[in-house]
């Protein structure tokens, strides 16, 4: 899905083959036909709404506005983006923050450029009859969660309540889907907003024969408990930021023209998930649509303007990676990240160039669809 599932394991393999590869000799984005740059960006995972605002830059021509083409490579479950950047593959990767300095602490050269998403996406669901309103009643529960490095955030909640993850509930590897769930294997799944949840409300509840009601589940939302860390980031070679004059204006160009069709998501959902429909995506309409409003949420409202980095959510992202343990005893980070680990600078200039076309970066006003979802999200 969204995030990179692949487990932490891969990531340290991954990262070995960086250190024979380097980064510093990799050249700039490539000529591109009638003199504008070629570009790649490597998603988190396959094509859906996640990454609608970059689908619609491309559709709409707002990449080539800025003299790039684009091409967006799908993820996959053995493709860890921020390790693609680094080897030189891509020009630019979608990844979650954690996961990122995970892999740049053992190595990758890359920085965060653009913080897309201002606000977590991931919940923890159960059925209200579980009575599961606070991360401290998962006390005696089965908790399902993905692990991969997708879980500190479900760890941090239940370390917060007083609780031992490693004794005080009974920890289940969760599939990537919610049937785990639905069949009451588990009391309380880990799900993201734009994605697994919507899968309960496709699915029908067989006491009636509809599909459930938002009703029939209790949704621990970890922005609320206080536990969030930052996702979906714009990262960006590091030594080529510090190096390449060339480098840093597509960076500041990318950035613009993304932003620019994230606004565009935001002011027309429907068309954008035409888009990704269009694209190819395995999900049907209905989920896509639900994806795109939800992904909304993530990304707006944006007070300092889409894609800056807030230093106090960066602080805590970075302050549970290095204190929050999974089961194994694991922190996502040994330290604080050293050196260019983030930088405002170019998406600043991003938005100060959106701003003189008239472009609304901040979007105050965003109000999110009411979205109708269908049985399987056709």
């Amino acid at each position: 899905m969204k995030r990179t599932r692949t487990a932490l394991a891969i990531l340290a393999l991954s990262t070995l083959v960086l250190t024979a590869c380097g980064t510093a000799d990799e050249p700039a984005p490539s000529a591109g036909s009638g003199g504008t740059k070629s570009v790649k960006l490597q998603l988190q995972w396959f094509v859906q709404g996640q990454f609608a605002g970059y689908i619609a830059a491309a559709d709409q021509g707002f990449y080539k506005e800025q003299g790039l083409d684009v091409e967006i490579l799908e993820g996959g479950v053995d493709i860890v983006p921020q390790t693609v950047l680094a080897q030189g593959q891509a020009d630019f990767a979608i990844a979650w923050v954690p996961k990122a300095l995970a892999s740049r602490e053992q190595g990758a050269g890359i920085t965060n450029i653009g913080q897309i998403f201002q606000r977590s996406g991931t919940y923890q669901v159960s059925f209200a009859s579980a009575n599961i309103k606070s991360p401290a009643d998962l006390k005696g529960k089965k908790v399902g969660n993905w692990g991969f490095g997708n879980e500190f955030e479900l760890f941090a909640a239940m370390t917060k309540a007083g609780l031992d993850p490693g004794k005080d509930v009974t920890l289940v590897q969760q599939q990537f889907d919610m049937q785990g769930l639905l069949r009451k294997d588990i009391d309380a799944a880990q799900a993201m907003s734009y994605n697994e949840y919507a899968q309960l409300l496709e699915a029908k509840d067989p006491a009636t024969g509809k599909l459930y009601d938002p009703s029939a589940f209790t949704v621990l939302d970890w922005n609320s408990v206080g536990t969030a860390m930052l996702q979906d980031a714009v990262w960006a070679n590091t030594s080529k930021l510090e190096s390449d004059a060339s480098y840093q204006d597509t960076a500041t160009k990318f950035l613009a023209a993304s932003i620019k069709g994230w606004a565009y998501c935001r002011d027309n959902p429907e068309a954008c998930r035409d888009l990704v429909v269009k694209r190819g995506s395995k999900l049907g309409a209905s989920h896509q649509l639900w994806q795109v409003n939800e992904v909304n949420k993530l990304v707006w409202p944006a007070p300092a303007g889409a894609g800056m980095i807030d230093e106090a959510a960066w602080k805590a992202t970075v302050d549970l990676s290095m204190t929050t343990k999974n089961a194994d005893g694991q922190t996502v980070l040994t330290k604080a990240p050293e050196g260019l680990a983030y930088t405002n600078d170019y998406v600043q200039k991003a938005l100060d160039t959106l701003k003189a076309q008239g472009v609304d970066v901040n979007g105050a006003g965003f109000t999110p669809k009411t979205v109708t979802l269908t049985e399987g999200g056709a």
